[in-house]
């Protein structure tokens, strides 16, 4: 089966996460994917785990992709760059502001040569403002943007997510951006620009405290595992160590909650009626459920919970995940066949589509592993072009 980018061909020349996660996303759903890879190999290659000095996350981020090298230092490699931008949809890229003017290969150049290009930029803080030229990490995008600040606990430093959250998010966003600009296309024959910032990303994702300052000056802090404004929402201790987690903040909810406790009253009470004052008392009610949680190994007290229809669940690890039968029927977990790793597990394209799904098509291979074969098929290049990129040192190929 096709999928819904079948027959969009895009050239990513991003590095790291954020660039190719984007272009994984496209090439998930059926568009042809040229992976730009520098001479020693995208960074992400070094990230993560690593079998036989294989990198495990470069064959999931770099899946469903044509792996070729190009030293962009040199003006031939930029040459190919821009042979390959004329055959291409989509130009996905994430390198500081700026270094692609250098080049020639900004966005007003190359629409000017290919005016139906749609390019996707993806940086720290965007392609314009004081602070376009910083180096740009989901990381830093996290602390300008205001989310880190908000993450912990209240007594201790901020806290990152162990996972690049704000690289994918932002990635997730650009790749959405990508195929609105196709659609935009479709009426208008013209490709655009999308900047998308992963500080803008951070930001966003504090949607609802930005009028909240506005209009009351409150600045949001830490707050451990709560989510603040919905109560009870957080984790709670049980008796064998573990740790549970309970979202009932709806009414409804909470009379669930405080009738499996044995405590109904708990809802009639003043402080803990609705919504709004169970807000303004959440010490107090979290510390009233983490002592009957307390009394409870965590199995025991996640079966009745569910029984009762009340939103709560034991943390997973990733172990847990792998033997579950839920993510096993749903097919969460990919397994692809790779020539040096053998199978690959991999999380599975999303969103799901009911009639045209994401697929995997193959693993990230070596650096270089489709340099001829683009060159020739995409670019038409011939042999005799080819070493001479090569012995100039524009291109690179993996041996055979």
């Amino acid at each position: 089966m096709s999928g819904p980018l079948d027959g969009f061909r895009v050239l990513e020349l991003g590095s790291t996460v954020a660039g190719p996660y984007c272009g994984r996303i496209l090439g998930d759903f059926g568009a042809e994917v040229i992976k730009v890879e520098p001479p020693e190999g995208d960074p992400v290659r070094n990230m993560g785990a690593h079998v036989n000095g294989q990198s495990l996350y470069a064959a999931s981020i770099l899946r469903n992709k044509s792996l070729i090298v190009l030293d962009l230092r040199k003006a031939e490699a930029r040459e190919v760059v821009r042979d390959l931008a004329a055959k291409c949809d989509v130009l996905v890229e994430n390198f500081r502001p700026g270094t692609l003017e250098r080049w020639g290969l900004g966005f007003d150049a190359l629409s000017r040569l290919f005016p139906r290009l749609v390019m996707v930029r993806i940086s720290g803080f965007g392609q314009t403002g004081p602070y376009r030229g910083r180096p740009g990490y989901g990381f830093l995008g996290d602390a300008v943007g205001g989310l880190l600040h908000i993450n912990g606990y209240p007594d201790r430093a901020p806290v990152r997510a162990a996972v690049p959250v704000t690289d994918m998010v932002t990635a997730t966003n650009a790749a959405l951006g990508a195929v609105m600009a196709l659609l935009a296309r479709e009426k208008t024959g013209k490709g655009q620009c999308i900047d998308a910032a992963l500080c803008e990303t951070a930001f966003g994702l504090m949607e609802e405290h930005v009028p909240a300052y506005d209009r009351l000056g409150r600045i949001p802090g830490r707050a451990g595992s709560r989510l603040p404004g919905s109560t009870p929402n957080s984790l709670y201790p049980t008796a064998d160590g573990g740790f549970i987690a309970v979202a009932a903040a709806s009414d409804a909810v909470f009379r669930r909650l405080v009738a499996v406790m044995g405590q109904p009253g708990l809802a009639e009470e003043e402080r803990f009626a609705t919504g709004m004052a169970r807000n303004r008392n959440v010490e107090a009610l979290d510390d009233i459920i983490g002592q009957w949680t307390r009394g409870f190994p965590l199995m025991e007290l996640e079966a009745a919970l569910q029984r009762s229809e009340v939103p709560a669940s034991r943390v997973f690890t990733m172990a847990d995940v792998f033997a579950d039968p839920h993510f096993a029927e749903r097919g969460a977990i990919a397994r692809v066949a790779d020539p040096e790793l053998g199978a690959v597990a991999m999380t599975a394209p999303l969103p799901r589509l009911s009639d045209t799904p994401g697929s995997i098509r193959r693993a990230g291979g070596r650096t270089g592993r489709d340099t001829v074969a683009v060159l020739k098929q995409v670019c038409g290049y011939d042999d005799e072009r080819i070493r001479t990129l090569r012995d100039c040192g524009a291109i690179g190929a993996a041996p055979d």
